[in-house]
């Protein structure tokens, strides 16, 4: 249950202000359809999260445990610098394609969310918890928290949300995660 609840955490804080909680604003301002943005995000989390985790936990096979620990230790601690860094809709995840909103929004939010930092985080979560299917369901539960009230309340929550304090609480919890890592304290990985 801990990688469930590490992992929703983590995704949620790390996606308030993310250029794909925009997008979802973005499509709701353009659509104005919450349901089918709301399924388009869940299918487009849940394919590039199920391919993220499974990197993860290929990972954990491929290193051994002290080359995993440092790498992990040291990615933490990047992805804190990362979410310190204020992210912006790149004009090309803004480029709305004709297919109706479910598929636009999957294929925007699919793309979007490659190499996205919680995409990242999803590698990096798997592959220190050896768990896949909590890790998936976390961070996909954690995307759904921070982009299913974006697309419903939009512009309210928009100017409300205290992007820069959620974004150092979120780089606090991967220091604490990467230092706890790299100083041998993951349980789940026998270090």
């Amino acid at each position: 249950m801990e990688s469930f609840f590490v992992s929703t955490g983590i995704v949620a804080l790390a996606e308030i202000g993310d250029k794909t909680q925009l997008l979802s604003f973005l499509l709701a301002a353009k659509f104005r359809k919450p349901l089918p943005i709301a399924a388009g995000i869940l299918v487009a989390t849940l394919f590039n999260h199920a391919f993220a985790a499974a990197i993860g936990s290929w990972l954990t096979q491929a290193l051994g445990p002290e080359v995993l620990r440092w790498i992990l230790g040291i990615s933490f601690i990047a992805m804190a610098g990362w979410m310190l860094i204020p992210d912006k809709l790149d004009e090309d995840d803004a480029k709305l394609a004709k297919y109706g909103v479910f598929m636009t929004t999957l294929i925007a939010f699919f793309l979007a969310e490659m190499g996205d930092k919680t995409q990242i985080a999803t590698v990096a979560l798997a592959a220190k918890f050896h768990a896949f299917w909590p890790v998936l369901a976390g961070t996909t539960f954690g995307m759904m928290l921070a982009n299913v009230p974006a697309v419903y309340c939009g512009s309210k929550l928009a100017g409300r949300m205290p992007v820069t304090l959620v974004h150092r609480i979120a780089a606090v919890i991967f220091v604490i995660l990467g230092v706890m890592t790299l100083m041998g304290m993951g349980s789940e990985m026998g270090l």
